[in-house]
C-alpha cells in the first residue's frame, strides 16, 4: 500500500526518480512516501538498454499502479518509440519531457500520446530556460522542473545558491505566465539531511513548489520542508475562522493578500495532513 497521502501532481512536493532499467525497483518506489514516482528511461539508462527497459515500464503500467516516466528527449531517435509504446498506458500518469527547448517539442508529445496525457517539461539548458514562457504556455504542458545538472553542465554555472537563483526564478515566473502550478526544482545530490533541508528551503523560498529526488530516505525531509509549517497552519485557521465570524467583511487592503494566503495554506495542509501547532 502507498505510503503516501495520494497527493495530486498539480501540488505534488517530492518527484522520485527511479531507474527504468531496475523494475525490482518500481514496487518499493509505488509504496514509499513519494508524493509522484517518475519511471526514468532517459539518463539512467545505457543507450543499449533503453528498448528493453521502455518494454518493462510499459508492462509494469499496464497494471493496477500509476506513475509518470521521463522520456528521451525530442531530438533523440528513442523519442518517438517512447511515446509510441507509452501512449494509452492504463497506468501512465504522465511524461516528463527531457531537455525541453521549445514549445513544439511539448506539444508534438501531448499529441503522439492521444491529446490526454500531461507534460511535464523538464528544461535543462540555457536555450530551454530563455524559451521557458513559450514551453510553459504550450499546449500540453503541465508543470515545469529544472534539470539543474545539465544546466550546469551546458553553461558552466557553479551550484552556488545565488548562481542557481536565476534560472530557477525563471521557471517561476514562466510558471506564472503560462498558468501552471509552481514548478519543481532538481535533485539534490547529497544524502546528508540537513544540506538536503537547507536546499529545499532556497526551493521554497524562490517559489519552486516541488523537488526531484534519488533516494527514497530524502522523501520525507522533502515533503517536511514543501509543506506548509505548522504554525503557519495555526496562523491561518485562525485568520480564516475570524474571517468567518465577521461576515467575511474586507477590513483594509491588507486582508485580501492576507486571505488569499490564508486559504492556499489552508488547502496545502489539507492535502498534506500538516496539523497547526
Amino acid at each position: 500500500m502507498h505510503r503516501g497521502r495520494n497527493v495530486e501532481p498539480e501540488i505534488a512536493r517530492s518527484w522520485l526518480l527511479v531507474n527504468g532499467a531496475r523494475n525490482e525497483l518500481f514496487d518499493p518506489a509505488h509504496e514509499s512516501r513519494a508524493d509522484q514516482v517518475v519511471l526514468d528511461i532517459e539518463d539512467a539508462v545505457d543507450p543499449a538498454r533503453k528498448p528493453e527497459a521502455r518494454t518493462s515500464v510499459a508492462t509494469w503500467l499496464t497494471g493496477q499502479k500509476r506513475a509518470w516516466v521521463r522520456i528521451n528527449d525530442r531530438s533523440t531517435p528513442f523519442w518517438a518509440d517512447d511515446v509510441a509504446e507509452l501512449a494509452g498506458l492504463p497506468g501512465l500518469a504522465g511524461v516528463m519531457l527531457a531537455k525541453t527547448e521549445a514549445a513544439e517539442h511539448v506539444t508534438e508529445t501531448f499529441d503522439r500520446l492521444g491529446g490526454n496525457t500531461p507534460v511535464l517539461a523538464l528544461v535543462e539548458s540555457a536555450l530551454g530556460i530563455e524559451e521557458a514562457v513559450r514551453i510553459a504556455s504550450a499546449r500540453g504542458a503541465f508543470r515545469l522542473a529544472f534539470g539543474s545538472g545539465d544546466y550546469r553542465r551546458d553553461t558552466g554555472t557553479s551550484a552556488d545558491d545565488l548562481a542557481m537563483a536565476y534560472p530557477r526564478s525563471r521557471l517561476v515566473v514562466a510558471s506564472r505566465v503560462g498558468g501552471l502550478p509552481g514548478p519543481i526544482d532538481g535533485p539534490t545530490v547529497s544524502t546528508s539531511h540537513p544540506v538536503l533541508r537547507e536546499q529545499t528551503a532556497v526551493t521554497v523560498s524562490l517559489g519552486l513548489t516541488g523537488k526531484l529526488c534519488l533516494d527514497m530516505e530524502q522523501l520525507p525531509v522533502i515533503n517536511e520542508v514543501i509543506s506548509p509549517a505548522p504554525s503557519d497552519v495555526a496562523w491561518a485557521r485562525d485568520f480564516l475562522a475570524d474571517f468567518d465570524a465577521r461576515g467575511q467583511v474586507i477590513r483594509d487592503g491588507s486582508d485580501l493578500p492576507r486571505l488569499g494566503r490564508a486559504r492556499k495554506i489552508e488547502k496545502l495542509a489539507t492535502a498534506f495532513g500538516v496539523e497547526p501547532s
